[in-house]
């Protein structure tokens, strides 16, 4: 393939905004200060958390050189440049995008792990646009909802252009389950739209893949090749990376073949409106967050303490404006974050915590502790402010 090229070096970089908060400069890994993440629902393109493995591959000409090979155990191979991807029905799904390291910085101070070190905002929600995946499939003769090809394949594997070091200097790739990505209603997407825009080169230009509700690891950018295979991707982010491990597991004893590779990502919500430490004066204390959920269940209920955890408020919930918020209704974006409210009045120091309750049930364990991973990866333990109470001089 030609037309995309992955850079041996960092000089070609695109801009970024300045009030990202950058926790690595090469590969450039940043995140939007918490308080921009609730400012609007769907998440500015600029202030989306940027997370790369590797120099941003950079763009020659794409219109006429660009193409995506779909191949392995498929009956009749096929590259597809943009111009054939755009002539497929186009389909827009708003969904968040979460990396499985976000509140990672709050596990290291448990135990140290390795990793970026993201603190509440490796998070963000967008407006994608593109082709859906299982439309893609039926080209190359996969029907839509089948779970093994007619040539054996069971897993669809995405290759990017992204070079890594942790690839040996191969590509970064990633995959998911056939059944998946041929199901309409899970609306996979052979993306080439952001918020209504093409996708810049920091989100994946020309093409990058969307898998709503799962962690962002699987939703690879900057698309070289499909491959139909048999069994999940052998790559470093599948089988060496990105696994829920129990606390119990060390450098020393890890055996990575235990486990699976995570796929959905568990209920989480976060406080936004307010850091970790802040001082405020006795009063009425609004906290503004957001909540969300892997696998498209909805946010049930958002309750949030003033007292450190003694008694709960239920907040309110939201994601458009104007538009009662219910969770599991077709009115709502099942694939996307909603939006909290709370408030009550203060009037001594206090802890403020949030947890989160999915359409399933799920809730968010109370401590990081009993899910601390040597990764560092799906912290999603409830949330907690400290709010010092300045009182004025006597």
């Amino acid at each position: 393939m030609s037309g995309l090229r992955a850079p041996s070096n960092y000089t070609e970089e695109p801009p970024r905004h300045p009030s990202l908060i950058v926790n690595s400069q090469e590969p450039f890994n940043a995140e939007p200060p918490r308080s921009a993440l609730i400012a609007s629902y769907v998440t500015p393109v600029d202030l989306f958390y940027k997370r790369n493995h590797g120099p941003v591959p950079v763009i020659d000409d794409i219109e006429s050189r660009y193409r995506v090979s779909i191949c392995g155990l498929v009956e009749k191979p096929l590259e597809l440049s943009m111009a054939d991807i755009r002539k497929l029905r186009r389909h827009i799904v708003t969904a968040t995008l979460q990396c499985a390291g976000n509140r990672r910085t709050a596990m290291s101070k448990v135990k140290a792990v390795k990793g970026v070190g993201w603190d509440v905002s490796a998070i963000g929600n967008a407006i994608w646009g593109g082709a859906k995946l299982a439309d893609v499939l039926e080209l190359v003769g996969i029907s839509k909802l089948t779970s093994v090809s007619p040539l054996g394949g069971k897993h669809v594997e995405f290759v990017s252009v992204d070079m890594c070091k942790e690839e040996k200097g191969g590509p970064y790739k990633g995959s998911i389950p056939l059944i998946q990505a041929t199901n309409s209603d899970a609306e996979v997407l052979l993306a080439y739209e952001m918020n209504g825009e093409p996708l810049n080169r920091d989100h994946g230009y020309p093409l990058r893949v969307i898998v709503p509700g799962v962690i962002g690891a699987r939703s690879v950018k900057w698309l070289s090749s499909i491959n139909i295979i048999e069994n999940e991707c052998q790559g470093f982010f599948m089988q060496r990376d990105y696994k829920m491990f129990p606390p119990t597991v060390n450098w020393e004893n890890i055996d990575w073949s235990t486990r699976r590779p995570q796929m959905d990502f568990p209920v989480q919500s976060v406080i936004c409106s307010l850091e970790e430490e802040n001082t405020v004066k006795p009063g009425k204390i609004v906290v503004h967050g957001y909540a969300a959920s892997g696998g498209g269940r909805g946010i049930e209920r958002v309750d949030v303490s003033f007292d450190g955890g003694k008694t709960w408020v239920e907040a309110i919930r939201y994601q458009k404006s104007g538009i009662p918020y219910v969770a599991d209704d077709t009115s709502s974006d099942k694939w996307a974050w909603v939006l909290f409210k709370a408030e009550a009045d203060v009037s001594q120091t206090t802890e403020i915590v949030a947890k989160a309750v999915d359409i399933s049930a799920n809730v968010q364990p109370e401590n990081v502790e009993v899910i601390w991973n040597l990764r560092g990866i799906l912290n999603t333990s409830w949330h907690r402010v400290h709010i010092h109470i300045q009182h004025p001089d006597l």
